[in-house]
């Protein structure tokens, strides 16, 4: 089973917040990862700003940095081409999305496309997710 993680929820991996037990059996439950080479750092920029409104302290978000570093090769990293931008470009107007949360649809759309099985995209962002459902990619969670 393949997951395409966004970079909301991947920051739940690494720190701990609600939802942080749930994203990790993902781990279990899937055998192939991927992302946006955007997430990178968007992921390091969520750490830091936990540490701003400090939800974690720096030790803390250091530390888990370097761990997302560490797992950053397991992950399928899909690259930002022109054709995901002119996706992104599309359903970023169509579905009312941020810029980065339409390139992370178009990437799911896009690897869906590319590999001919079943995406499943995880996010918790409720927009990204709303959206994912409307093109037809299976979600995660099932309710958010």
């Amino acid at each position: 089973m393949v997951l395409y993680l966004d970079a909301s929820l991947l920051v739940k991996r690494y720190i701990q917040e609600t939802g942080t037990e749930q994203v990790n059996s993902l781990f279990n439950q899937f055998s192939v990862f991927g992302t946006s080479l955007i997430s990178r750092a968007e992921v390091a920029a969520a750490l830091k700003k936990a540490v701003c409104v400090k939800v974690i302290n720096k030790e803390e978000a250091k530390k888990a940095l370097m761990e997302f570093r560490s797992e950053w090769e397991m992950f399928f990293r899909l690259p930002i081409t022109e054709t995901l931008i002119t996706r992104a470009d599309s359903l970023s107007w169509d579905y009312d999305l941020r810029g980065y949360d339409s390139v992370h649809l178009a990437a799911a759309i896009l690897w869906q496309e590319s590999i001919q099985k079943q995406v499943t995209i995880a996010t918790y962002d409720r927009q990204l997710w709303k959206a994912a459902a409307e093109v037809g990619l299976a979600i995660y969670p099932d309710n958010l």
